[in-house]
């Protein structure tokens, strides 16, 4: 079962909870943090790699936080599972360190890098507008609370 990092999953909550909360001027980590029951000093970093790459403003000060530097529909799962992340690998045929041993004789590599592009995609089409808009058809709530993306063969 292809699962995401409580790293991806703690971002994709995050971006949704401030597409939710768009009137407020920002928010802080340890808001976002309480309205989760997440860690508040891994998802402090998980914004800042957030911001860092143009996801999320970051506003300094007293009343500091995070807002949405783009809109929400114009985010994609993929982008922030990627910046949180790295790339999407469902087997260890391809990695950012080479190619595995087997490359040569392998019979699945390529049919299995086909599944991974076509997961790739989907993630590219979820956009945090999505999972604000209806939780129930692209994802439910999974145990503690982290977000679950349902990928179902079509």
């Amino acid at each position: 079962m292809l699962r995401l990092t409580k790293k991806a999953d703690y971002g994709l909550m995050a971006l949704k909870f401030l597409a939710e909360h768009q009137d407020a001027a920002s928010l802080s980590a340890k808001d976002i943090a309480e309205a989760y029951h997440i860690p508040p000093q891994l998802l402090a970093k998980i914004l800042q790699r957030l911001a860092k790459v143009g996801l999320l403003r970051s506003h300094a000060g007293m009343n500091g936080g995070y807002s949405l530097l783009k809109d929400a529909r114009e985010i994609s799962a993929f982008e922030v599972i990627y910046v949180i992340d790295g790339p999407l690998f469902i087997t260890s045929c391809n990695t950012s360190h080479g190619s595995c041993d087997l490359t040569s004789s392998c019979t699945i590599k390529e049919p299995l890098a086909r599944v991974n592009d076509d997961i790739s995609d989907l993630l590219k089409k979820i956009r945090i507008s999505d999972l604000v808009d209806s939780d129930a058809s692209h994802g439910h709530r999974g145990e503690h609370g982290l977000v679950t993306i349902n990928m179902r063969a079509t």
